[in-house]
């Protein structure tokens, strides 16, 4: 989730003509893999490890969880793949809901989008800023609720400025990134002190073996998130449909194994009750074989891919929010685009804003990471669940469209998709806090905006 971004992508479509310019194949089965796992392997996996090891009640299990997390994602990005190669567009979700549904459900979810999906996941990667960057020097208390608003609030005014972060600082940042990933995994097989290397394979955390898992896969699949993205790419691919679903297919094992790896490091370097007390599971792994100096180091590194994440998200999610205002006349506020900058300047502040309330949040619940998963994961599975019953839907409205990729093993795939979407938006309303309610709640808010507006009805 800290990673969604349906909006991205080389399609466009005519507000008047409602006409796809399809994407030209151009990308190679090598450019694909990189795309995928460079879009989803992010900075959750230096936070969220923890709270999965705090809801599981063996080793064992949590390793399970991230195994399960690889198999769903498959699962989910070949429903994607056929979505978008038969009907390419920029919306994305937007798009599919819409020719599914219908103009209101599309609504809603760009509604949800502005006020929680994205503003949420702005949040949720300034708080793993927050958490680490209070490794390396404490503002108090409320220190990484401190640290979150700070960045939200100069990345947003450098997006504002239109100082737009350039390709080469971008590989960099990623490198960065990647660096991180390496030395977690080094540091935690080979260079951790030998009174820390006997993993608890059995430690009392969660409340029950099933609730446990539902919650630990919440955490699981949102650093996971970001395949539905790479679905995207499906229809550039020049190779066709063999080669896309072996692209697939090798992304999510490599993803996977990463994931695996890391979270071995951290179970071998800290145990799994090690890991479930931690709020910056990589820093004390480094912490552990290093002392301070390495904690700082892993620190700063997470830390830099975080404002990486957060950055992109924040460039996105105001594009998006803009395309919100030119198509419905009751956000024409954020449609509205600054010529001076190249930017949505009032896509930017809005949400700038919104982001901010949802980091304040952080001051009154004992941890703001967990706060902003607990705010997005149910509204973020409710719509996935749409887009999985959009298949259905769609392969029934319209079945002389050109499907140059079908979901393998229909309809037995799209149902396990859809089975595994509702299971996960149970999970994220039973066992989560106060913090799902108020996402719910912000979800509602924006059904009774349509209700209420009289001028909303000419539109959808």
């Amino acid at each position: 989730m800290a990673d969604t971004k349906e909006w991205k992508g080389k399609t466009s479509i005519n507000p008047v003509t409602d006409e796809i310019a399809k994407p030209k194949p151009s990308l190679g089965p090598v450019d694909v893999i990189a795309l995928i796992v460079g879009i989803v392997i992010g900075a959750g996996i230096f936070r969220t490890p923890s709270l999965v090891a705090a809801n599981v009640e063996s080793a064992s299990l949590m390793l399970t969880a991230w195994f399960l997390g690889g198999i769903v994602s498959l699962i989910g990005a070949l429903c994607y793949a056929e979505l978008t190669t038969a009907f390419p567009n920029t919306g994305g979700d937007y798009y599919f809901l819409k020719r599914a549904f219908g103009k209101r459900t599309a609504f809603l979810f760009a509604w949800a989008r502005m006020s929680v999906i994205q503003s949420g996941s702005v949040a949720l990667l300034a708080f793993i800023f927050g958490d680490y960057a209070s490794q390396v020097y404490s503002l108090g208390d409320h220190s990484s609720v401190i640290y979150a608003a700070i960045v939200v609030g100069i990345l947003t005014g450098i997006n504002i400025l239109g100082v737009n972060m350039g390709t080469a600082a971008q590989k960099l940042l990623t490198t960065v990134e990647v660096v991180g990933i390496i030395i977690v995994i080094v540091v935690g097989f080979f260079f951790v002190p030998s009174t820390t290397e006997v993993v608890n394979s059995t430690t009392p955390m969660g409340s029950g073996t099933i609730s446990s898992l539902g919650l630990a896969m919440v955490f699981v699949l949102l650093t996971f998130g970001g395949w539905n993205e790479a679905a995207y790419i499906s229809a550039e691919l020049r190779s066709g449909r063999k080669h896309m679903v072996k692209a697939l297919i090798i992304s999510i094992i490599i993803i996977t194994a990463v994931y695996l790896l890391v979270n071995l490091a951290y179970l071998r370097g800290l145990g799994l009750s090690g890991m479930a007390q931690s709020n910056a599971v990589a820093g004390d792994l480094m912490g552990n074989a290093f002392g301070e100096r390495g904690l700082v180091l892993m620190a700063i590194l997470v830390a830099v891919s975080a404002l990486t994440s957060a950055n992109a998200t924040i460039f996105t999610g105001a594009r998006s929010n803009y395309a919100l205002g030119r198509d419905f006349p009751v956000f024409a506020v954020l449609g509205k685009w600054d010529m001076r900058t190249s930017g949505p300047v009032n896509a930017f502040i809005i949400q700038g804003l919104i982001s901010l309330v949802l980091v304040s949040l952080g001051l009154f619940s004992r941890n703001g990471f967990e706060t902003m998963i607990e705010y997005t994961a149910p509204v973020f599975w409710f719509f996935f669940l749409l887009v999985g019953i959009s298949l259905f839907i769609l392969r029934s409205k319209e079945p002389n469209v050109e499907r140059p990729f079908r979901v393998p093993l229909y309809p037995l795939t799209p149902i396990i998709f859809c089975l595994t979407s509702a299971y996960l938006l149970y999970s994220s309303i039973v066992y989560t806090g106060w913090g799902s309610l108020v996402g719910i709640g912000v979800l509602l808010a924006g059904v009774l905006l349509q209700l209420s507006l009289p001028s909303m009805k000419k539109n959808l």
